[in-house]
């Protein structure tokens, strides 16, 4: 025993223990086994206890945890007062097990399930091989750029993964609308020197200026980014210019960008980064440290931002308060949930569905394919589409929407609908099977709405979406 305890003390201190990943990797045959039938005879009649009505009849009838053993690293041993040995330790497992649960009469418990980033990941790349030249930076810089782009409009909030649990889900009920609108104002930044310029195609802007041409680049979630005017020349730029975002989720980041503007390329003064929630908590009002390179600077940006709920008025849509460019009065939702009723035969149909509101805005579903189990007579898609609305887009003058049935590239169907009647619609929401022809209809529904000043700055928010 002594002799163990001076080879644990010897390899501890949050080292590997090769020799105890060797032990279990021999016993690992028997370790599947026995833990097998310990977890039923634990699980299945707690199951029975614990569970209630029919859930009390799930059961484990298959347990098998594969052939890969789970690995021990980072083990501290120490001696315990009694003579004894402490182990602490990590325990990683990346195993392929097969593990079957079965019962009878169980309910749906969940009709579909929504997965997404409230915030673009971090993404950070380490390039081997031939393609290590690509851990340069501008190369590293770009590469990372066009996968997190994928992302974003993938992922991000407000895009969403559907996963369809219950086939009778509806998606009208699934959806989660967006929360509202918050204006921010970059007012200005101050407390950075000029930034070094040390590539040679810079050289002549160093000798005509002395300071930094800078704009501020503003991104909320993956909606579309937007930066002001250049302030020219100067460490102290004044701008005072606002634009809205649609917000969905609280804690989503608001992420200030200030640079100096170069013919060329332009170059990053530094990155401010604080959330909806945060600056809202604060009165509004924030004055956030610039960070370049993940360092803090001696530079500070404010911000201010103004929180709008959306609600069904349309109050905001003639409003002065939110006339002018960069402001929103309010938002459509569109949502697709599927199409009934399509002729033709299921190897030649290739349906989809473009809706379009005027003459500015077109979207369309994902094609849909005949496949084992689909019915591409009875398609359905579950997509939704935003239209940020300005006051130019609302009024007496407003254009309609269309929803137009496609087979590959051809039309071979279409519905109208009035702006006026989503307008006069309970809540501004209509929701219905439109008729677009030769016995097929479109489920889809048209959300209309406005944008009421909250009261939440410095106050408790409400629930967060999630």
């Amino acid at each position: 025993m002594s002799g163990l305890v001076e080879k644990l003390m010897a390899e501890g201190g949050g080292e590997s223990v090769g020799f105890l990943n060797d032990i279990v990797a021999q016993l690992w045959p028997n370790i599947n086994v026995a833990g097998s039938e310990m977890i039923k005879l634990i699980a299945n009649p707690l199951f029975k206890e614990m569970l209630p009505g029919p859930l009390a009849s799930l059961h484990f009838t298959k347990v098998d945890l594969g052939t890969v053993p789970m690995r021990l690293s980072n083990v501290l041993a120490t001696k315990t007062d009694t003579n004894g040995i402490k182990l602490d330790m990590n325990v990683d497992w990346e195993g392929e097990c097969d593990i079957q649960l079965d019962g009878e009469m169980i309910p749906a418990l969940i009709g579909a399930a929504q997965i997404a980033f409230i915030n673009p990941p971090v993404l950070k790349l380490d390039f081997t091989g031939a393609a290590s030249i690509a851990d340069l930076g501008a190369i590293h810089g770009a590469v990372c750029n066009v996968i997190l782009t994928i992302i974003e409009g993938m992922a991000v909030l407000p895009n969403r993964f559907l996963v369809t649990v219950d086939a009778n889900n509806d998606y009208f009920k699934t959806y989660l609308y967006p929360l509202g609108t918050v204006r921010v104002t970059v007012e200005k930044a101050w407390g950075f020197a000029e930034k070094a310029k040390s590539s040679t195609k810079k050289f002549f802007s160093k000798l005509t200026r002395a300071s930094p041409d800078c704009y501020a680049k503003i991104n909320v979630g993956a909606e579309e980014s937007w930066k002001t005017s250049t302030k020219n020349n100067t460490t102290n730029p004044i701008w005072g210019e606002t634009h809205d975002f649609v917000v969905s989720d609280f804690d989503q980041y608001i992420k200030v960008d200030v640079e100096d503007e170069d013919v060329g390329g332009d170059d990053e003064v530094g990155v401010a980064l604080t959330t909806v929630h945060d600056i809202l908590l604060a009165g509004g009002t924030q004055e956030l440290t610039l960070f370049l390179n993940e360092k803090e600077t001696e530079g500070k940006i404010s911000v201010a931002c103004q929180f709008f709920e959306f609600g069904a008025d349309g109050g905001s849509f003639s409003a002065t308060d939110h006339q002018g460019a960069g402001r929103l009065c309010g938002l459509v939702t569109i949502l697709v949930a599927g199409v009934f009723g399509i002729q033709g035969k299921r190897e030649e149909l290739k349906p989809s569905v473009v809706v379009t509101w005027g003459a500015k805005h077109h979207f369309r579903t994902a094609i849909q394919a005949d496949s084992v189990g689909s019915d591409i007579n009875n398609p359905a898609f579950n997509e939704h589409f935003r239209i940020p609305v300005t006051t130019d887009m609302v009024g007496s003058g407003a254009e309609g929407f269309r929803f137009a049935l496609m087979n590959g590239e051809k039309e071979v169907g279409g519905a109208n609908v009035a702006y006026a009647d989503v307008l006069r619609a309970p809540g501004m929401l209509l929701q219905d099977r439109f008729d677009v022809g030769g016995g097929a209809t479109v489920r889809a529904s048209i959300c209309l709405q406005g944008v009421r000043a909250s009261s939440m700055q410095g106050k408790a928010l409400p629930q967060r979406q999630r």
